[in-house]
């Protein structure tokens, strides 16, 4: 055998249960894998049935037989279940097997509807997937965490979350926070040598564990156990805590639907004795009080909340906002403040480095890699101070380029594009100087260093922002060699960045320096080689996103830890502020929140741009506009970003650069890192809030007014306009229909043209509770006036005048689905009538009223008759009253405030 062909893989042991005590090499040998190459894809598939999926043990999914259960146990069911055993009691078979269906039916559209609900709840959290880097067939790529094995080589970088129990590899300046595990609130070092075999979870330093995270570094490491085989799966507590799932917005909803339900059962026994007063039937009112107990009681809010909330979530996944928490839905409806990064997110974050500037002079980078200085082509080889440039903005970088994607930081990978213009490649690089030690970016100094091996010492990479650069900076590359960089020279190239960023572009400043010490303190003697200019456009959406939110009242502020200069360019661009607007915030102007006075509270709330801001100010900032009772959103992308994204009232992470620490740590991740999807997910959430409660207050004006039907009918010794069974009925048919297709409505734009709801805002306002009392009285006026009619106008018998007064209540019901229009919007084109949902269900419940009448055996039961032409004139007129005068109102404009 060739002295360089690799020992043959021997078959994989079981995953050894001490991994931190054996070597890299032993560890690799018993899980039979090549670390230089990784499993193979037929491996891999291989391995994972036998090992399973890399999940823990998750709450137990909701089987249908369990959701059907839960249909038996609501109040709703033993009010019928009572009110069947009445009729059977007093002899009325009929009554009691007609009451046995309509528990079935009720049973049945709670059962569909709920298991709707769970089923795009299950799908919803599977939408927000993990993944982790590989090295599989030789070929580095990113998969589903859940499919990783015992064997896979993961590639690490600061800032991913730990998917599976590993053992480090290779590290460089690693670092992880096991608080989640260990309690340790401090990141701890990592290393990829062994540890004793007694050594307790918080001491094995050559491992990183599922649920954690790296703070910093990067290295490589082997998936030593997966799924429950991990320590966090053993740790049960954590696994089977059944987590409460309901969002604030259901907790009102129970809460008011509780209320209601108490006030409803001491309006059925006033009715019940009121009509047994009156002189009417025990068993019929008795019926009829458990009829109207039932009716009334919108048991079916929660459910078609979760609905409507899963349905938006979709919506908003489908605009590539994938929200993390349902809760975070009604948040989203009532932000007033955004806090937004710059580049990627109002800028395209497709960086190219444009120039240049060195002693030597500003030299112009064009697409193709050409380089040219004064109009003349530069040959990289032959100009020393230019290839040096190139090869340290090479060396100190950590992205790569596999074939022609680029993989990384797009900072970094333009860098790497740029070098490659000029035939530098990081291959060939590494290959000459192997990187001996990193110095991972540090968001407080705003610099990262590399040493590779050079002959018998090493170079030292720098790169970073220009102010910390110069700062560390001795000398100055020339054409000559090195000249020793004073003060002044430091003012000039200080000048120099300011104009370039004056300019929009994106500087960063590089040096190098030799040392014969791996030790050596890198940001100290450095050798300043020049200032890159990267364009980042700004997106063309994000000017019209940002008028929109300032229409709905929504104020944008940008907080970024780029240059003053280039920050104000931007805003101005993506018209941010206006170009007459000159207030802006450096970070080293900002004091802790504790030290601010008054007039320095005031200014930071007046400034929409702050500049060079640590992670640590910006929460600052966000803890300042919260105390002032506003509703914050911010993105963030970088483990430094988490604190100010759990901070804020909703956590935005970018989904395409952002790490994994800050996407766990987020309320929402944005797929496509676009400014313009924040703003469709605001107004989401303000259609979902405001589809919820339409629904809530067309169920209560509905159901409130059957029950001032019946009680005014029975205290006024009148005929009962509607009958109990009737009642059963028509609350299968209109409160299930028409109050989902509401909650389901996509909204429209005109949402975003009014102000946000105050956060405290309960659903129902005292407005509100008026205009469920005002569409009651007009319904409950409608069904008797037509009661009245048909007995003495048209002179029909009692069963067909009742018919008249059902389907009178029936479908001034159904037209009411049109008063929930928008005030002030467009009496034909407005959110209900663009609503297909509506209109399905409809003609649905037209169809369902229908069959009640006409058809044979129901219609008995019932007690319905065909009620003639001149019935269903009457049915026709009265009905639309209703409708016309709440679309008087809704047409009437809307007080300005």
């Amino acid at each position: 055998m060739s002295p360089t062909t690799p020992p043959p893989i021997q078959p994989p042991q079981d995953p050894p249960g001490n991994p931190w005590s054996l070597s890299g090499g032993e560890i690799i040998s018993r899980l039979a894998v090549d670390a230089d190459a990784g499993l193979s894809a037929a491996e891999s598939a291989r391995r994972l049935p036998i090992h399973g999926p890399n999940l823990l043990r998750e709450k137990k999914v909701r089987s249908a037989w369990n959701v059907l259960a839960a249909q038996f146990k609501s109040l709703i069911v033993g009010l019928l279940a009572i009110a069947g055993g009445a009729a059977l009691a007093f002899g009325e078979i009929v009554e009691g097997l007609a009451i046995g269906a309509v528990i079935i039916i009720n049973t049945a559209i709670g059962f569909f509807t709920e298991m709707r609900a769970v089923r795009s709840m299950e799908a919803l959290r599977r939408m927000g997937t993990v993944r982790t880097r590989v090295r599989r067939g030789g070929v580095i790529q990113e998969v589903e965490a859940e499919s990783l094995v015992p064997g896979d080589i993961v590639i690490l970088e600061g800032g991913d979350v730990i998917t599976a129990d590993l053992r480090i590899l290779r590290a460089s300046k690693l670092q992880a926070d096991e608080s989640a595990l260990t309690g340790e609130s401090v990141p701890v070092s990592k290393t990829d040598q062994p540890c004793p075999e007694t050594a307790p979870l918080a001491e094995r330093s050559n491992m990183l564990y599922k649920g954690t995270a790296l703070t910093r570094g990067s290295g490589e490491a082997v998936v030593a156990a997966t799924g429950m085989n991990t320590e966090l799966g053993a740790i049960t507590s954590l696994v089977d805590a059944a987590e409460d799932d309901s969002t604030p917005l259901e907790k009102r909803l129970n809460r008011l639907g509780h209320k209601l339900i108490w006030a409803t059962l001491a309006i059925a026994v006033f009715v019940v004795g009121a009509g047994i007063l009156a002189g009417k039937a025990v068993f019929l009112m008795i019926e009829t009080g458990i009829a109207l107990a039932v009716a009334a009681i919108p048991e079916g809010l929660p459910i078609v909340a979760t609905i409507a909330l899963a349905r938006g979530m979709v919506r908003m996944a489908r605009r590539n906002a994938l929200i993390n928490r349902l809760s975070s839905v009604e948040t989203l409806g009532a932000t007033n403040v955004i806090f937004t990064d710059k580049t990627g997110t109002l800028t395209e974050n497709l960086m190219t480095v444009v120039t240049i500037t060195q002693e030597t002079g500003e030299i112009e980078v064009r697409t193709g890699g050409a380089f040219f200085r004064d109009g003349r082509p530069v040959d990289p080889g032959g100009d020393g101070p230019l290839r040096e440039i190139l090869e340290a903005s090479v060396l100190c970088n950590n992205a790569s380029i596999q074939g022609a994607e680029p993989v990384g930081d797009p900072l970094e990978t333009a860098l790497l594009a740029a070098a490659g213009g000029a035939g530098i490649s990081r291959e060939d690089l590494s290959g000459r100087m192997p990187e001996e030690r990193e110095e991972a970016f540090d968001a407080d100094i705003k610099m990262m260093a590399t040493f590779n091996r050079d002959g018998d010492g090493y170079r030292v990479s720098v790169k970073g922002a220009p102010e910390p650069v110069l700062e560390a900076c001795a000398a100055v590359m020339t054409a000559g060699g090195e000249r020793t960089l004073d003060n002044g020279a430091r003012r000039r190239w200080l000048e120099t960045n300011e104009r370039m960023a004056t300019g929009g572009l994106r500087v960063i400043a590089l040096a190098a320096k030799r040392t014969g010490r791996l030790e050596e303190e890198p940001y100290r003697g450095l050798v300043f080689l020049g200032l890159m200019g990267l364009q980042d456009p700004p997106r063309r959406e994000v000017r019209e996103a940002i008028a929109e939110c300032r229409a709905a009242g929504v104020r944008v502020i940008m907080a970024t830890g780029d240059q003053p200069v280039t920050a104000a360019s931007i805003a101005r661009d993506v018209g941010l502020v206006e170009e007459d607007d000159d207030r802006m915030i450096h970070g080293r102007d900002l004091r802790p929140v504790a030290d601010l006075t008054d007039g320095e509270r005031r200014e930071i709330l007046r400034t929409s741009i702050f500049a060079r801001v640590s992670p640590r100010q910006k929460l600052d900032l966000i803890d300042i506009h919260q105390q002032q009772g506003s509703v914050v959103a911010m993105t963030g992308d970088g483990v430094n970003d988490a604190p100010a994204l759990k901070k804020a009232d909703i956590g935005v992470a970018m989904g395409k650069r952002g790490t994994q620490v800050a996407r766990e740590a987020a309320d929402m991740v944005l797929k496509d890192d676009a400014f313009s999807s924040i703003v469709a997910a605001i107004q989401q959430g303000r259609v979902i809030f405001s589809n919820i409660r339409k629904f809530v207050i067309y169920l209560l004006s509905c159901n409130v007014s059957e029950i001032l039907a019946v009680s005014l009918a029975s205290v006024a010794n009148a005929p009962l306009p509607i009958l109990p069974l009737q009642i059963l009925f028509l609350n299968l048919v209109t409160d299930v229909f028409p109050a989902l297709a509401l909650g389901v409505g996509e909204g429209n734009a005109a949402v975003m043209r009014r102000p946000a709801r105050p956060p405290g805002e309960p659903i129902m306002t005292r407005g509100h509770w008026l205009g469920v009392g005002g569409y009651s009285l007009i319904i409950t006026a409608s069904v008797l006036g037509s009661l009245a009619l048909a007995l003495r106008w048209l002179q029909l018998d009692p069963p067909r005048a009742v018919t008249v007064s059902f389907l009178t209540l029936a479908f001034a019901q159904l037209w009411h689905v049109f008063n929930m229009r928008q005030r002030g919007s467009g009496l034909l084109r407005n959110d209900i009538t663009a609503n297909r949902a509506v209109w399905g269900a409809l003609a649905l419940c037209t169809g369902l009223l229908l069959l009640a009448v006409y058809l044979p055996g129901l219609s008995g039961i019932l007690k319905l008759s065909a009620p003639g032409g001149h019935g269903w004139a009457l049915v026709a007129v009265m009905s639309l009253a209703p409708l016309t005068a709440g679309q008087i109102y809704a047409s009437w404009p809307r007080r300005k405030s």
